[in-house]
Parts: C-alpha cells; sequence; structure tokens
C-alpha cells in the first residue's frame, strides 16, 4: 500500500512540475478539463462531502485506456453462444486440480464460512475458481483509471459505472486507503472474488480476523466474502440448486421466455403443455430419497443451448438463480453447479 500511495504522490508532483506547455498537453488526454468529470466532481463535493483538489488531482493523472474499452465492446462477429464451449472453458483439469488444492488447504475456512452462511464450500470455492482460478488472475489495472475510462468514454453503460466510480472513491475514503492503490479487473472487478465496488462495501468480509479486508491477498477473506454475497442474495441453506431434465411439449419456449427467476412449480409444468423427466439427481442435495421427486420449490427452465447439438435444460431453482446475482448469466450458474461437483467428486477420490 505504501509504494501505491509514493507511486501517486510521484504521479502528481511530476505533473505538477511539468513544465507549462507539457501540461497542455498532458491535459488535453486528461480527464480534469473534460465538462462531465467537472459536473461529477460538484456530485461528489456536494453529496458525499469529497475533496474537491484530491479529485482534480486525481484525474489530472489519469488517462482513457483504450485497451478496456476494447475489451469492454461486444465484439463486431459475437458468433454464436455455446453451452459447450462454455463449460469446457471452466470445468477442466487445471481448475479442478486447483481447486482441490484449495479446498484441501482452506477446509477449515470452508466449513466455517457454509456453517455460517448455508452456502456450500464446494460453491465458494467454484466461484472463486471460475473468477480468478484461485487468485490466478486478479487482473492488473488500476480501478480508478478502468472504471474513470468507462464511466466517461462507455457510454451504453456509463450510468453504471459512473456509479462504481462513486463506490470505489467511497471505499477508498472509508478504509483511508490510497486511491491508486486498489487494481482489478479493466470493468473494475477487484480481488480474489471479482468484486466490484459496490459489492465490495456492501458484502466483502474480514474473514480471517486481521483487522482489515483485503480480497487480494487474503484468500480467507475471499471465502467469507463470497458466501456473505450469496447469503444476502438469498441462499437457502439446504435448498436444491437446479436438476438436469429431459422435456418435450409445445410450451417450451413460454416457460423459457419467463425468464430465470423461479416462477412456477415442477409440478405445474404439465399445466403449460410441457413435461419434464429427471436426469441423474440433483447437485447440492445428498439425500437420496429427495431425489426421486421433483422439489416442490418454484423453478426456471434453463436452456443451455450449444449450436448443433441437442440443448441441455435444467430447472433452476432459487439458488441457481442467487448464483446468476454474481453474475447475470445462466451459463456461469450451469458452470459454476457442474464445478463445484467436480471438486466435491475430487475430494471424495483420494
Amino acid at each position: 500500500m505504501k509504494s501505491n500511495y509514493v507511486k501517486y504522490l510521484f504521479l502528481l508532483c511530476l505533473f505538477l512540475t511539468l513544465p507549462a506547455q507539457s501540461q497542455t498537453s498532458y491535459q488535453a488526454h486528461s480527464y480534469a478539463e473534460r465538462e462531465d468529470v467537472k459536473a461529477f466532481i460538484d456530485e461528489m463535493a456536494t453529496e458525499y462531502s469529497y475533496d474537491r483538489m484530491t479529485l482534480d488531482a486525481l484525474f489530472r493523472v489519469t488517462q482513457p485506456i483504450p485497451s478496456v474499452l476494447k475489451a469492454i465492446r461486444p465484439p463486431a462477429d459475437p458468433g454464436i453462444r455455446s453451452w459447450r464451449a462454455y463449460r469446457s472453458r471452466f470445468v477442466e483439469p487445471v481448475r479442478i486440480a486447483a481447486g482441490k488444492a484449495f479446498m484441501q488447504r482452506y477446509a477449515p475456512e470452508l466449513a466455517a464460512a457454509e456453517a455460517r452462511f448455508g452456502v456450500p464450500a464446494e460453491i465458494i470455492a467454484a466461484i472463486i475458481g471460475i473468477e480468478t482460478i484461485y487468485g490466478k488472475h486478479t487482473g492488473n489495472y488500476t480501478t480508478f483509471a478502468a472504471l474513470t475510462t468507462l464511466a466517461f468514454d462507455y457510454p451504453p453503460r456509463a450510468k453504471l459505472f459512473r456509479q462504481e466510480l462513486i463506490e470505489l472513491l467511497l471505499l477508498a475514503r472509508e478504509e483511508n486507503r490510497p486511491i491508486l492503490s486498489y487494481t482489478g479487473s479493466y470493468a473494475g472487478a477487484m480481488g480474489w472474488p471479482q468484486f466490484m465496488p459496490s459489492s465490495r462495501r456492501k458484502y466483502a468480509l474480514d474473514f480471517d480476523n486481521d483487522g482489515k479486508v483485503d480480497l487480494a491477498a487474503s484468500p480467507v477473506d475471499a471465502i467469507g466474502s463470497a458466501a456473505n454475497f450469496l447469503a444476502k442474495h438469498g441462499w437457502q441453506t439446504g435448498g436444491p440448486i437446479a436438476e438436469t431434465i429431459t422435456i418435450s411439449g409445445d410450451g417450451i419456449q413460454a416457460l423459457i421466455d419467463e425468464g430465470i427467476k423461479p416462477q412456477r412449480l415442477p409440478s405445474e409444468f404439465s399445466a403449460q403443455q410441457v413435461e419434464i423427466q429427471k436426469v441423474g439427481q440433483k447437485v447440492g442435495d445428498g439425500d437420496t430419497a429427495a431425489n426421486r421427486q421433483f422439489s416442490d420449490q418454484p423453478a426456471a427452465l434453463i436452456d443451455l443451448i450449444t449450436p448443433d447439438a441437442p440443448t441441455e435444460y435444467r430447472l433452476g431453482y432459487q439458488n441457481f438463480y442467487v448464483i446468476t446475482r454474481y453474475n447475470r448469466s445462466s451459463f456461469y450458474a450451469a458452470a459454476v453447479m457442474d464445478l463445484a461437483q467436480a471438486l466435491k467428486d475430487s475430494l471424495s477420490v483420494q
């Protein structure tokens, strides 16, 4: 942290000591002279009592990051989404091996998180594995610069990223930490669990009890924080996540169009001209007897599409929906499920 603070002071002093002509050239590419940024500084000063001089200095040493804009934009040729291709990126030998080692090393902490929040240890581990391969890829962008770029130079989602920029500034003030010391992904996500600043403020925990929250260097804080996030979004302790099914009938598309939030009991599907049959057992429920029947909880029909291959269907319950609050994608939630099951299976084979 100290080195990052020194870096900030160095950048600020460097700017202030530049010749006037060089300062003018730098300002042409920095954010400080832009009217929308000046309005943002006014908002921060008025609504949050943020120091204007601090913000002005930060924006003067911050320039747009082209690689951030390139990464955030949808591809010109997006192609066709494929569940099998997506799944193969995350449920694969390297990540499973790393996840098994992670679960063995942090078994007591994962057990403590499961006991406190009701989220299975393998689900917590799977999320961290998918997000960063257990801390291996957390991102090296300066979070303030990345969010500034997206807040002021990416109109499609400027409102969202401007709010996250506010959250980051408030977070830095709360933690009495230099704003330029936060690093992460091109989209502003930070640490092992890849929390956006808003989630960092709301759900991050000091789970290792060392007096500070550190999602970048403390896997234990990441474990507790990820579990807390899911619990606060409505995780049902002991509840089912999803069931793989076969399906037939004329009402399939209508049920898919209802979205991924659970709305109907599985027993009600037949009234929608859809017949379903279970394939295998529920993930996240070890009660074999319970697996003989569908859950009596509301479910959504999830279609996992692969081009030129049969579509895989699942009944997604409340806990499946909760996982999509972490990343709003049914592919993501299904991959978390499958990696969690793979991790659980790997630990049972010694």
